[in-house]
């Protein structure tokens, strides 16, 4: 078992490193990486997730690459510019709504992206971040720029189904789903266009299968902002679906000062191949300390995880 500890180029969700534990199993090594305010019952299913790809591996594929789109942080229009310049995608999603900034930041930065991409799909992801009348007087200022879609523009599922009858932006669901008690209730109150999966917080590959099966929205599968060993298991997901109509947000691993593994995932003309990763042999690994709690904290969620 190795934990890790890498530094962020750009704050991200708040934070600016990202820690975690690399342990193998007979199928292969596996992420275990629950952000650190998430408390123990929730970091069950992200164990679930871990043990899958190093103890059952994942479904075979159907396609051989997986596109993928580029992250920009809630950063100055100039930086957001060179992020998608550099990224290699056709595709590039826009953290906007972010706390402390205007929506006029939030248009210098979409402004910036979507002459940097020309031609190719410009999204934007506000994590909930808006109440309804927001996330309206925002669409309508940013559909100017021809959004691909909107992901969760509100917190509530309740709000996201009021956003969708109200704006033409199409509009995604991410914690609606992975984060709900119930998450085919964004299909019952047809509360969103596209569903977002991410593997590690709905407990899996194949958990996800089963919500894609049932919640019947196309599906983008995105990074819960893991190394590549975690990406990969994303990577599995995308090319498990039947359809794959969306670049997938997997493309993160670029925003890390270092990485766990000698060739990142890195996308190659807007995609990534699918393929399994070992640790690199001199990987940056966490202090005692660091090592100490995720350790704590691994024999805690598994003892909850046996329990269930």
């Amino acid at each position: 078992m190795i934990t890790f500890a890498l530094g962020l180029k750009n704050k991200f969700r708040g934070i600016t490193a990202r820690e975690g534990i690399l342990f193998e199993g007979p199928a292969g090594w596996a992420e275990w990486s629950p952000f650190l305010d998430y408390d123990d019952a929730t970091c069950v299913s992200w164990l679930r997730a871990a043990r899958e790809a190093a103890f059952d591996g994942w479904p075979q594929p159907v396609r051989d690459v997986v596109p993928v789109n580029c992250t920009v942080p809630a950063v100055g229009p100039e930086k957001a510019a060179a992020i998608v310049r550099t990224s290699g995608c056709a595709t590039a999603k826009v953290k906007v709504a972010e706390p402390g900034q205007t929506l006029k930041d939030d248009l210098e930065r979409v402004e910036a992206v979507r002459d940097a991409i020309g031609r190719g799909q410009v999204r934007i992801d506000a994590n909930g971040g808006w109440s309804v009348e927001e996330a309206l007087r925002a669409l309508k200022e940013l559909r100017r720029f021809d959004l691909e879609y909107v992901e969760q523009p509100c917190a509530a599922v309740e709000d996201l189904a009021s956003v969708r009858r109200r704006t033409d932006v199409l509009v995604a669901a991410d914690e609606s789903i992975r984060r709900a008690e119930d998450p085919l209730l964004v299909r019952k109150l047809e509360a969103a266009d596209i569903a977002v999966l991410k593997v590690q917080p709905i407990g899996g590959v194949r958990a996800c299968l089963d919500i894609a099966e049932q919640i019947g929205l196309p599906v983008v599968v995105s990074s819960a902002l893991e190394t590549s060993i975690g990406i990969a298991a994303g990577v599995a997901l995308a090319a498990a679906l039947p359809e794959l109509p969306y670049a997938c947000g997997l493309a993160t691993v670029s925003m890390f000062t270092a990485e766990v593994v000698d060739e990142p995932l890195l996308p190659v003309d807007g995609f990534l191949p699918v393929k399994r990763l070992v640790p690199a042999q001199d990987l940056p690994t966490a202090d005692r300390a660091t090592t100490a709690k995720w350790e704590a904290r691994f024999a805690r969620v598994d003892a909850l995880r046996g329990s269930r």
